[in-house]
């Protein structure tokens, strides 16, 4: 499965310029592992960074416009880094498999006469052989057309009729371009969670979904999708989910008769089960967390944000274990999680866990614990990453 291997971003909100594992400018850095934990103080930018991933997911599916005017964003002026007049920048660099080039994409956006946000550059370029794919600035540019293009030239000009529409939604869509197709596949498929277990407990419309939605609402959706496309395995799921929520005997489903599928909770020392909407926020949420890894073709990159909310702080390192299992696997996703929680970092080697700060000068800035000596040290002699964190070892990520 693809991985990414670094990202860099700059101007959006406190992030001005800060890289997470390797990019074509930072080559010689370790890339990202395939779990990853963000920690620091509030407002450090752990949201901003996670959401500046969402975002990119968002200029690709709905434009950049859209994507800058959702209602947690404000538009684009509220996006870019306060004081600054240069565009929103991301560099990413990821792997279709461990022994394929890297592929580099790089995105500007700034803002045109009419103060609209508009795609300023875009270059998607293959390490090794120094291949351009794609290489616009202001919508102009040259695409790869590959070495049997009808004329003989391997790339051809082209010019973009709307420019907050990326080019890689454009040309990876079409079968002529399918380098830039795997890259809008590997973006496109991006997973960010926001559940809310009041939306996974009202009762879905009869159907099915082919994953979890962001907030959760579509949880009985999902476990139809599950059961129609493994028929026989949805208890089986739910029976090994069971027997890692304290305090349940069983999970098993029902059947109205408009074809809506509902949860049966089987609770230690009762002998009738309780439904979705009588459960706790904690075990809705950890159920929704081990549904994801349950799902037979998984995003390619999932964000968490503070996973700890609503859950049992000793359930934190069964769930940051479960992730890494789960990460690790042949079919596992890249997982990045911000959190807040000691207990979580507890599960996690320095090179997994990133430190954000911030500066006098209101900018935040990001550390890989592996590269704080004193860090690496100590956890080498057996003391935890939370634990080190929670005693101020990292001597930043505190307020």
């Amino acid at each position: 499965m693809a991985i990414l291997e670094g990202i860099r971003i700059q101007n959006y909100r406190a992030l001005k310029d800060v890289t997470l594992g390797r990019t074509f400018d930072n080559a010689k850095a370790d890339p990202l592992p395939r779990l990853a934990a963000v920690i620091g103080a509030n407002g450090t930018g752990k949201s901003s960074l996670l959401d500046a991933l969402c975002f990119l997911g968002d200029c690709l599916k709905e434009g950049v416009q859209a994507a800058c005017d959702k209602p947690h964003r404000g538009g684009f002026e509220r996006l870019r880094t306060q004081g600054i007049e240069a565009p929103l920048q991301f560099d990413i660099c990821f792997r279709e498999e461990s022994d394929t080039p890297p592929i580099h994409y790089t995105l500007h956006i700034g803002s045109d006469s009419y103060a609209r946000p508009v795609v300023m550059r875009e270059h998607l370029r293959m390490e090794w052989v120094d291949r351009d794919f794609l290489d616009l600035t202001e919508g102009r540019g040259l695409v790869w057309a590959g070495q049997d293009s009808k004329d003989g030239n391997p790339k051809m000009e082209v010019e973009m009729q709307d420019r907050q529409v990326l080019a890689v939604a454009t040309f990876g869509a079409l079968a002529s371009h399918p380098e830039i197709g795997k890259f809008r596949e590997f973006l496109s498929s991006w997973y960010f969670s926001y559940f809310d277990p009041k939306l996974a407990r009202e009762p879905s419309t009869a159907g099915a979904d082919s994953h979890l939605d962001r907030e959760g609402k579509n949880l009985a959706k999902y476990l139809q999708f599950i059961e129609a496309a493994h028929p026989g395995e949805l208890n089986s799921i739910l029976q090994r989910i069971a027997k890692k929520i304290p305090g349940l005997v069983d999970i098993t489903t029902s059947t109205s008769k408009n074809k809506q599928l509902f949860l049966e909770f089987y609770c230690e020392g009762y002998a009738e089960p309780f439904f979705q909407q009588d459960m706790s926020d904690g075990t809705l949420k950890l159920l929704a967390y081990l549904l994801l890894m349950e799902d037979p073709h998984p995003a390619s990159l999932i964000g968490i944000e503070e996973p700890e909310n609503g859950l049992h702080h000793q359930l934190l390192s069964l769930l940051a274990t479960e992730l890494k299992d789960f990460s690790r696997q042949a079919r596992g996703p890249q997982v990045l999680v911000a959190t807040h929680a000691p207990n979580f970092v507890d599960a996690l080697t320095p090179e997994e866990v990133w430190i954000l700060s911030k500066g006098a000068d209101g900018y935040s800035s990001l550390t890989c614990a592996a590269d704080i000596a004193q860090v690496r040290a100590l956890f080498d002699e057996g003391i935890p990453m939370g634990s080190l964190w929670f005693s101020d070892h990292f001597g930043i990520g505190n307020p």
